[in-house]
């Protein structure tokens, strides 16, 4: 790998566009979660969004997957693979992320979805993943370390009670799906490289019930469960580095 691409003017405007893009899809999916729907339905619903939108759902053929987006359920962590057999019942939550990529350029977002009325535990969890997010993208800045996103997530979320996954991470995003650096969501304080303006990347931290190990399906190689079949919770946002601080290219609820 190069190192981590520092993005000029004219690229940071296309990932800024495709983040949006990624980030409306998942509003135009929302209206689809919903007591008895299959979750290859809603993954028919956002491959045709965005194709009507001029773009490419990024997850499709990348490295032999076979959908335009994964839809993890309950104790999947993440990677679930839509099936038409994955039928939405009430008290589920579940993970939408969607990839897109729109002109050559890639915006990557997720966000937790439920349905009908879940459990007080449910709710606590995914606030709490919610809140992690939030306390990572507090942490980008020009000059700070990486691994500080890391920290500040790891230790909110265990003093909660809660498990962070390590064994998937955020990303540089943009040029490609996945480029450096790696953002891990636990991590030491001041480790790791330091930020500049220009960099964009992913901080989408998964958190666990219980146990932050998981286990994949060996049956599609993907799907990644907790591996103790506890809940499991993930956010995920595409943030640029400003010379003053941040900007989350896909809010488009002016939530930051």
């Amino acid at each position: 790998m190069g190192g981590i691409i520092i993005k000029n003017p004219e690229q940071i405007e296309g990932i800024r566009k495709s983040s949006k893009l990624a980030a409306q899809t998942l509003d135009y999916a929302a209206q689809f979660v919903k007591e008895g729907v299959n979750t290859e339905f809603i993954d028919d619903k956002i491959e045709e969004f965005i194709r009507e939108h001029n773009a490419i759902p990024a997850t499709k053929g990348y490295n032999g997957y076979p959908k335009s987006s994964c839809i993890s359920l309950n104790e999947v962590v993440c990677h679930g693979i839509p099936s038409a057999n994955t039928i939405l019942k009430n008290g589920d939550i579940l993970n939408i992320d969607i990839t897109t990529i729109l002109d050559g350029y890639y915006g990557d977002t997720s966000r937790m979805f439920t349905v009908g009325e879940i459990t007080p535990d449910a709710g606590e969890l995914i606030e709490v993943t919610r809140h992690c997010l939030d306390l990572g993208i507090q942490q980008v800045k020009p000059g700070n370390y990486f691994g500080n996103i890391g920290f500040v997530i790891s230790r909110y979320a265990k003093a909660k009670g809660f498990g962070v996954v390590w064994e998937f991470c955020g990303h540089g995003v943009g040029l490609e799906f996945h480029e450096e650096p790696q953002v891990d969501h636990t991590s030491r304080r001041n480790r790791g490289p330091k930020m500049k303006p220009g960099m964009i990347f992913t901080i989408e931290p998964m958190i666990n019930e219980g146990r932050s190990s998981t286990s994949i399906d060996k049956k599609d190689g993907w799907t990644a469960r907790t591996i103790d079949n506890k809940l499991s919770a993930q956010f995920e946002h595409t943030i640029l580095v400003t010379p003053t601080g941040y900007e989350v290219l896909t809010d488009i609820h002016n939530e930051y």
